[in-house]
């Protein structure tokens, strides 16, 4: 059957299981997160337990695992539980791994672009600084004030002077 859609490149054919690396990412993570609980190693050694009673305690028609040949299944059960783990446990730790680097690399651009606002703010708060340096304070203006006051009333006095003087010369 050809293809009607021309506009994507053909992928080369592969045999084999197709799946969604995500979904398996997290569902590896479920069961990574449930091996390491309390919970789990509660259940765990329960059923041992019962297994291993089972097969010690039951007459020798009704022992599925008899314990003369040394519980070959519990051991082949428990290495296929640990070969299935392992690798689904590591699995969890690449993409917790891939996620705590995703988030580094997050909070360090963060903090680049915080220290550079600072910065920018540090200089902005130096040049207002400067720009205050010039501004008089209200207590120098007060004294300019007081200084202008005395100017003028000295200057008032000479100039009622001088038009008593000229009054007394007409």
């Amino acid at each position: 059957m050809k293809r009607l859609d021309l506009s994507t490149p053909r992928q080369r054919r592969r045999l084999g299981v197709h799946y969604d690396p995500d979904a398996f990412g997290q569902f590896s993570e479920s069961i990574a997160r449930y091996l390491g609980t309390a919970r789990f190693l509660v259940w765990q050694s329960f059923v041992i337990a019962v297994w291993v009673s089972w097969n010690y305690v039951m007459p020798a028609a009704i022992q599925f695992d008899p314990n003369k040949r040394g519980l070959v299944l519990l051991t082949l059960v428990l290495s296929l539980q640990a070969s299935y783990a392992a690798p689904l446990i590591l699995l969890a730790q690449n993409r917790q791994e891939e996620r705590d680097r995703t988030t580094t690399d997050n909070d360090r651009r963060t903090a680049e672009r915080t220290q550079a606002d600072t910065e920018f703010l540090a200089r902005e708060i130096a040049s207002v600084r400067l720009s205050l340096a010039d501004v008089p304070t209200s207590s120098e203006l007060q004294d300019h004030l007081d200084r202008l006051s005395e100017a003028i009333e000295r200057m008032t006095e000479r100039l009622d002077k001088m038009e008593a003087a000229r009054q007394k010369q007409q």
